[in-house]
């Protein structure tokens, strides 16, 4: 697995706009399995699952992105990835994982 955790300012709708179609656009063979969406008191949460075939390792992974916002305070992100080894016991090699979190901090 690798993480990526930011605090980032501005609109919220729009960066997770932009990072929806900037993970789908950046990757023919990207897709967007599952989102979910919160609103509360003001306070907003953002969820997206993405897929992806990982050409340099041979497999499929994901990338959770979480988004979080209270009120008019800053935006926490949170990226994890995961899938993307082939070994049975341990991690033989995470290339396609840290490529993923590549693309997403090109966006942010």
């Amino acid at each position: 697995m690798a993480k990526l955790e930011q605090t980032l300012r501005g609109n919220f709708r729009q960066i997770l706009s932009n990072i929806e179609n900037g993970i789908l656009n950046g990757s023919v063979s990207a897709s967007l399995e599952e989102s979910s969406d919160f609103y509360d008191n003001g306070a907003k949460c953002s969820v997206r699952v993405f897929e992806r075939y990982s050409y340099l390792g041979g497999n499929r992974l994901s990338m959770s992105v979480t988004l979080f916002q209270n009120g008019d305070g800053p935006i926490r992100l949170s990226a994890i990835t995961s899938g993307g080894s082939n070994a049975v016991f341990f991690k033989v090699n995470t290339w396609g994982e840290d490529a993923f979190l590549d693309k997403l901090r090109e966006i942010l």
